[in-house]
């Protein structure tokens, strides 16, 4: 029997491929028994932050390298996500509702899948084989476990973005538009000098929610709440998710401009994309509402910032993310320090070929460090103090790529 602790990206990967080739599976996932804090739902994959799986160029992003590997190792996921696209510009975007309903269903339907609503406290002495896919969200009774046995663990503040009703936008002060005229996919909500200033002068002194042990130094760089951005300067925010550049209706330029991203098939509801916050509900609600196109903005999901927990694979893992103290015992997913939706999705998918290979029999393998999921994995493996990592071309040389075996080979290999 293999127990998945954790139905989320990698969890439900993991699930999928085991139990498509026959084998036994309990998913172990904690809602809506125990609430996360960041979650809204009870299903599985549940998309916490954003509903874009980031870029699809293979060319010129990372992620859309990661997502070609995927489809030639048969992601189960990635083929979900393709399922729900989403106009979402030269990004994989879902209709995060539709896409996680169809994991949940398609995993409950598998007959030899089984989902268990309990929170899991601990890891019990037995030979089965467990995965520890809890994600940046895993419960405080085991995490509080896992450091037990396995040493201090790590975190850092990531935040979400909120999500308004379409109905709720004034579309005449706003325009559908991709950046140099690419397409109409985002809703840009476009500001002059004078209300931008404004704007920012009561972000960065609107009132924040206290997080124990906030520090800004363990902020995810590419997650930072926009208050953060405003605080760095006047300007921040026009050099990073305000950027008027590319942007214009019938030659008007802006000063800034805040795009908004569907957020489901059918575009009722709309994320500000870039706007991860901490701010307090009803500051939210204030501010966001002297953008010009958002001045009765109805919110139906509020940003809010949370600490995600992670375990260094360096100290607590081998060469396969097997915990060094208990070979049963695997990790997946953000809980081993990589960052990223279709990261997580890698890194489960990796785990789930290993346990497929070792009950064949077979040894484990290391992917090639000369593809983009081997050499993302490769970093995070040996890294000591870790930061979690994302794909990119920094950590391969991309006249070293290589096309990464098919999923057939490396399970049969």
């Amino acid at each position: 029997m293999i127990h998945v602790i954790g139905g989320g990206l990698a969890g439900s990967e993991i699930a999928y491929q085991l139990a498509s080739r026959g084998y036994d599976v309990i998913i172990h996932e904690m809602r809506p028994k125990v609430k996360s804090g960041v979650h809204k739902t009870d299903k599985l994959g549940e998309l916490v932050c954003s509903n874009s799986l980031k870029s699809m160029d293979p060319i010129k992003n990372a992620s859309g390298l990661l997502k070609r590997e995927l489809e030639v190792l048969d992601s189960f996921v990635l083929k979900i996500a393709r399922r729900h696209a989403i106009p979402g510009g030269k990004a994989l975007v879902v209709d995060r509702e539709a896409f996680s309903e169809d994991i949940t269903s398609t995993l409950k339907k598998m007959p030899n899948v089984k989902i268990v609503r309990e929170e899991v406290k601990f890891i019990p002495s037995d030979d089965d084989i467990w995965v520890v896919a809890t994600g940046p969200a895993t419960s405080e009774a085991l995490y509080a476990w896992l450091e037990k046995e396995f040493g201090k663990g790590a975190h850092f503040f990531d935040a979400v973005a909120p999500v308004v009703t379409a109905e709720s936008i004034d579309m005449s002060k706003a325009f559908f538009a991709n950046r140099y005229q690419e397409g109409t996919d985002y809703l840009n909500c476009p500001m002059n000098k004078e209300e931008y200033l404004a704007f920012r002068n009561a972000l960065v002194n609107a009132e924040v929610l206290p997080i124990e042990g906030f520090d800004r130094k363990l902020l995810f760089s590419r997650c930072q709440p926009i208050e953060e951005i405003a605080r760095s300067g006047v300007d921040a925010m026009r050099y990073g998710p305000l950027k008027p550049v590319g942007l214009s209706k019938n030659g008007e330029r802006y000063h800034a401009v805040v795009q908004l991203r569907r957020d489901d098939s059918v575009g009722r509801l709309f994320n500000l994309v870039g706007f991860q916050t901490r701010l307090k509900w009803p500051e939210q609600k204030r501010v966001i509402r002297m953008i010009p196109a958002l001045r009765k903005a109805e919110i139906v999901r509020y940003g809010v910032m949370h600490a995600n927990v992670y375990f260094e694979p360096y100290e607590t893992m081998d060469d396969y993310f097997r915990s060094k103290k208990n070979k049963k015992i695997f990790f997946a997913g953000q809980i081993t320090g990589v960052e990223g939706y279709v990261e997580s999705i890698a890194s489960g998918l990796f785990t789930a070929v290993n346990i497929i290979r070792i009950l064949k029999g077979k040894d484990p393998i290391i992917l090639p460090r000369n593809t983009m999921i081997g050499a993302l994995l490769d970093y995070v493996r040996k890294t000591p103090k870790l930061k979690p990592m994302y794909a990119n071309f920094g950590l391969i040389k991309r006249e070293e790529v290589s096309p990464i075996p098919p999923l057939t080979y490396l399970l049969e290999e």
